[in-house]
């Protein structure tokens, strides 16, 4: 495995979405004999991170080769969702934005890695395609 293809892959990940170091988490971890890549995006005005893909591969390599062709095209492969939501004991209410095939997988986008029970979910909207 090559450390020097994995940190350039996540710059040209990172650079293409336009976001900071700190915005933007490579996860990665062991599941059924893949490698397995959670790209997770943190929202820096309330500190919230959310799935923004998942991609397997046979090592680090090629799960974040997968994922920069995915951010080369994903705008225009998949329908943009507002989803408004509260965070339980906070009082103000937070919108964000997913880019999903549908409204369910929007939904695993916001929920992922909670408990259900910590976010409440007020409205869901498809945005219009420009």
């Amino acid at each position: 495995m090559d450390e020097f293809d994995i940190a350039r892959l996540e710059r040209e990940i990172r650079q293409y979405l336009g976001l900071e170091p700190a915005q933007l988490q490579f996860e990665f971890r062991e599941l059924e004999g893949l490698t397995r890549l959670d790209l997770i995006t943190v929202n820096p005005r309330h500190q919230q991170s959310f799935l923004f893909r998942y991609e397997s591969g046979r090592d680090k390599v090629e799960c974040l080769e997968k994922m920069l062709a995915y951010v080369r095209s994903y705008r225009d492969n998949e329908s943009s969702y507002t989803l408004q939501w509260r965070a339980r004991g906070d009082r103000e209410l937070q919108t964000s934005y997913f880019r999903a095939h549908n409204v369910y997988e929007a939904l695993d986008k916001l929920y992922f890695g909670r408990d259900l029970n910590t976010i409440t979910v007020f409205s869901v909207v498809l945005n219009p395609s420009s």
